[in-house]
């Protein structure tokens, strides 16, 4: 089964990737000259590219805790990373 924020067919995209591809994005839509429906495409693109992004963050948020956790015995509230 697909992932619905996928195409299928559509190759996982790494970090560097998206974000590459999103700051396109938004300078095409910044620059302007497009027709509403090429804005709407665009801006639909970008924010499957900012939820690509956003994944790739959080798992390396929850691997910094981990690692953090790891490190100390007794994690207090004031360890936590975030």
């Amino acid at each position: 089964m697909a992932d619905e924020k996928e195409p299928a067919g559509e190759k996982k995209l790494s970090y560097e990737q998206a974000r590459e591809e999103l700051t396109e994005v938004v300078r095409r839509l910044e620059t302007g000259g497009l027709t509403l429906e090429q804005s709407i495409e665009l801006w639909e693109r970008g924010e499957k590219l900012a939820a690509v992004c956003e994944e790739w963050l959080q798992g390396a948020r929850v691997k910094l805790a981990a690692a953090m956790a790891r490190r100390s015995d007794q994690p207090s509230s004031d360890d936590t990373p975030f």
